[in-house]
């Protein structure tokens, strides 16, 4: 995802947002389709909550997964600093998830970006809507069953590239990554890279966890005959 995010940036073109979010619906897609006969498609932290939350795997077996998850995060961001010059890391923070960067001012070094309520709100929100347009989906065995596979997984994609290109547009600003919506993602950088990405970086965990604790209580108020039919 960072390598996308670097990519649609330098490509210097007019709408980097909206490649960005293509890009990215694409791969997700055909990154959920590869794992789904490993783990069920477990390659984020927020499905791994939500699955936990709603009983349909145990705590144990998230912790495992979200180990995983984090572990591959770190490579990642590894792998993204051996092959990325110096310049391209300081840009871009390794893709990152970011709130406030400092910038140079005439009065001195000043920080721009989102302020940490707003940014912990759109976590929620957005993260919500991610797993009620998408990974409901996945979760009700009716629905999964009748759209099949590549259907759901690509769905799944094409609600995560319109969140990230909501986010990174109509609520940008700059020094404002976009929402993360994936805790290990932004994990990954922010341990190797460290300095500005720790800072709000609870938002990126928290943020998300609310939202599985939201769509499990929501989940609550659905007949259990409905999702086993």
């Amino acid at each position: 995802m960072d390598t996308i995010v670097i990519s649609s940036y330098e490509t210097e073109t007019k709408t980097p947002h909206l490649i960005m979010a293509f890009l990215i619906a694409v791969t997700i897609t055909i990154i959920l389709l590869a794992t789904f006969p490993i783990s069920g498609g477990h390659v984020n932290p927020v499905i791994s909550l939500a699955a936990a939350f709603t009983g349909l795997i145990s705590l144990s077996r998230a912790a495992v997964y979200i180990l995983a998850q984090c572990i591959g995060g770190i490579l990642g961001a590894l792998a993204l600093q051996a092959v990325v010059n110096t310049q391209i890391e300081q840009t871009f923070s390794l893709g990152g998830c970011t709130l406030t960067v400092v910038v140079p001012s005439v009065n001195g070094p000043h920080e721009i970006g989102l302020n940490t309520s707003q940014a912990l709100w759109l976590e929620i929100i957005c993260t919500f809507v991610f797993l009620f347009a998408s990974i409901w989906t996945a979760f009700d065995k009716r629905q999964a069953k009748h759209l099949g596979r590549v259907v759901v997984c690509s769905i799944i994609g094409i609600v995560v590239g319109l969140i990230v290109f909501i986010s990174t547009t109509v609520t940008s600003t700059k020094g404002y990554a976009g929402v993360g919506m994936n805790p290990a993602r932004c994990l990954g950088p922010a341990l190797i890279r460290g300095g500005h990405l720790w800072s709000g970086h609870w938002v990126f965990w928290v943020g998300p966890t609310i939202a599985c604790l939201a769509f499990a209580i929501y989940t609550k108020v659905i007949p259990s005959e409905l999702l086993q039919n």
